[in-house]
């Protein structure tokens, strides 16, 4: 099992990621550039979306503003970009990302990493990622976890130009409490963390001051 504060204090930028656990998801967000550094999370209805914090400095909104974290019925759905709203809509998650594939922003290609949390405890996680100039599509089913131990994805190894893709399955971390996480991620890229904890969901945003 992998100390997840060590490897996110160790790991200037995995980019976007996903970390599940038995009654709780975290999900953040980094950012490099002025624009991907430009953003908070707040709450919606069936979720949260990410803002421009200061609206004049938005200069592309695609890829940055979106509803990572959507309801869909009893299930709870998290991504790194508008999948979530492709997913909610066909209401099936394979299906709906056999309709996706990486983001379009070449030379990274970055990743689509994407969660399901069942009300039963099991949840899925999924990556699409260019290889060879095609996608691979990658998903893992769960029937639960114990008590402290979660997977994480992200949409990076690390940083570099071009980012290199995340690789391999999902990793068996340790699920710290969402104070400590936001703690370990690098100071000046990370921008925004979201944490549900029994289905109590608090919000991390730089720009706000946490």
């Amino acid at each position: 099992m992998t100390d997840f504060l060590a490897f996110l204090r160790n790991n200037p930028y995995p980019g976007r990621g996903i970390a599940v656990g038995r009654g709780r998801v975290y999900y953040f967000i980094m950012g490099r550039s002025e624009n991907s550094r430009n953003r908070i999370f707040s709450l919606t209805d069936d979720g949260i979306r990410t803002e421009a914090f200061d609206p004049s400095k938005l200069t592309d909104p695609s890829l940055i503003i979106y509803h990572p974290v959507r309801k869909m019925g009893d299930s709870l759905i998290v991504t790194n970009g508008d999948q979530t709203d492709t997913i909610r809509d066909i209401g099936d998650f394979r299906a709906a990302l056999a309709t996706r594939e990486y983001e379009p922003d070449g030379p990274n290609w970055t990743p689509r990493i994407s969660a399901i949390l069942n009300a039963d405890g099991s949840f899925s996680i999924s990556i699409l990622k260019r290889v060879d100039g095609r996608c691979l599509r990658c998903c893992y089913d769960y029937e639960g976890c114990d008590e402290g131990k979660g997977y994480f994805i992200s949409t990076y190894k690390g940083d570099g130009s071009p980012l290199p893709s995340f690789e391999g399955e999902p990793m068996v971390i340790d699920m710290p409490e969402p104070e400590a996480v936001w703690e370990a991620l690098n100071a000046d890229n990370k921008v925004s963390l979201y944490s549900s904890i029994g289905g109590t969901v608090k919000l991390f945003n730089k720009h706000l001051g946490d």
